[in-house]
């Protein structure tokens, strides 16, 4: 988002002053970590959102089966899986309203890798098997939030998401009218050619990224290891956490530590009576004195409900409705569905689509923005007074600091770094462009 073409020219004049100055040089030093990332990001995201039906075509032989007279039981077609491929631990049965539909079964196999199986509901043939990492779609989801590195990756991500916010902030700020520069000038579809044209297209670009790509960053940011895990221990010390079945806590055992347990079909039975939308999910006790969990797999969140059931009288122990969670725990939940494009439908996933493209436009037209502006042999860093890191700037650093700690973190190391290193082998600095 930065004119980076007037301010390249020899005794080009800033209608911003040294202030304008230092911003842009702050947002090209951010945009240097966090241009890839975005281009990266924007690409596997947008792919992602494609997910039901990438993998409804991807996995169609496996998960589509013959309409027959009668199913078989669900004990029957884990009992089949067992024999075909062996269950170290069964960890969850899917079933779908769709009759077409093979019945999904997540199991740990006797190696201990993470699977799931397809099984036909009405023949029991197990008529597909898989690693759940090795999925493609699940593999594009690890390579977006940790670039396939785990813990370590993920780090590298969060760090771009947070820079992504200075880099969108400083950009508003030189996208912002100033001098000669009208506000019918800031809308006009990007002309002309070579640098002035991808100039105009960056800023016209990042213009309209900012409003449909920040939303999509911050909604992410739960996700994350620092900054998540940081609204984590908010949500607890304040009760706002959500009140989920899934993984555990004041979850209560069967009212009975013996005798015949109920079948999953009547567990199903039970979350259908319930009024819980299909496709529903569940997960059989860990022993004798547990209970069944079964919720809603609804893309809509508010239709996830969970239920707790006794694994022997059928009776409903527990049950938790989305509209049950706190006021920041829903907060999440929506902004979490509006990232992967589920929140309102169609238009959610066009709206993504297009906050993706313009994420991958934004980091081409600044790289080449900057590639045709460069001088030969130089990174082309802006020229900017150092003191102009007045008051004001101070206390937005802070501030953004405060709100990303890892972008707070990093920006000491930095600046150690050119404290200690940089300064003395001339990295990083300010330099003034010769023409071309």
């Amino acid at each position: 988002m930065t004119d980076a073409t007037a301010l390249a020219q020899p005794g080009a004049k800033t209608s911003g002053g040294a202030l304008y100055r230092l911003v842009w040089k702050w947002h090209f030093l951010a945009s240097l970590y966090v241009l890839p990332f975005m281009a990266m990001l924007s690409i596997t995201g947008g792919i992602y959102l494609f997910k039901p039906q990438f993998e409804a075509w991807y996995y169609a032989d496996q998960a589509t089966v013959t309409i027959a007279a009668e199913t078989t039981s669900f004990e029957t077609q884990i009992a089949a899986l067992q024999d075909q491929e062996g269950i170290k631990r069964l960890r969850g049965v899917k079933t779908f309203a769709d009759p077409t539909a093979a019945t999904q079964i997540e199991f740990d196999d006797p190696d201990g890798v993470r699977s799931i199986a397809w099984v036909d509901p009405y023949t029991a043939n197990v008529t597909g098997v898989t690693a759940r990492d090795d999925m493609p779609m699940r593999v594009l989801r690890s390579f977006h939030g940790q670039l396939l590195a785990g813990d370590f990756g993920t780090k590298f991500v969060e760090l771009a998401a947070h820079w992504a916010v200075v880099m969108f902030v400083t950009g508003v700020f030189l996208w912002w009218p100033r001098g000669t520069r009208s506000w019918g000038n800031v809308f006009k579809l990007p002309k002309g050619k070579g640098r002035s044209f991808w100039r105009e297209t960056h800023l016209f670009t990042g213009f309209l990224a900012t409003l449909l790509i920040v939303p999509i960053i911050i909604s992410g940011l739960p996700w994350t290891d620092v900054w998540g895990g940081g609204l984590s221990y908010v949500q607890e010390q304040t009760n706002q956490k959500s009140g989920s079945l899934r993984f555990g806590g004041d979850v209560p055992n069967s009212t009975m530590s013996e005798g015949t347990p109920i079948t999953m079909a009547a567990v199903f039975a039970v979350a259908k009576a319930e009024g819980l939308t299909s496709p529903y999910e569940l997960r059989p006790p860990k022993d004798a004195e547990a209970a069944f969990w079964v919720r809603s797999a609804s893309t809509t969140r508010a239709d996830q409900t969970e239920m707790i059931v006794d694994q022997y009288s059928g009776a409903v122990l527990k049950r938790h409705d989305f509209a049950d969670n706190p006021g920041l725990a829903k907060t999440v939940s929506l902004g979490i569905s509006f990232h992967q494009g589920e929140l309102y439908g169609t238009l959610n996933v066009i709206q993504n689509v297009i906050a993706a493209s313009l994420g991958v436009l934004l980091s081409v037209s600044g790289f080449i923005a900057w590639w045709k502006r460069r001088p030969t042999g130089t990174l082309g860093i802006p020229a900017a007074p150092e003191s102009a890191l007045g008051g004001g700037m101070i206390a937005l650093i802070i501030v953004l600091s405060v709100l990303f700690p890892l972008m707070g973190a990093s920006l000491i190391v930095v600046l150690l770094l050119d404290w200690l290193i940089f300064r003395r082998l001339g990295w990083f600095q300010s330099e003034r462009p010769q023409s071309s």
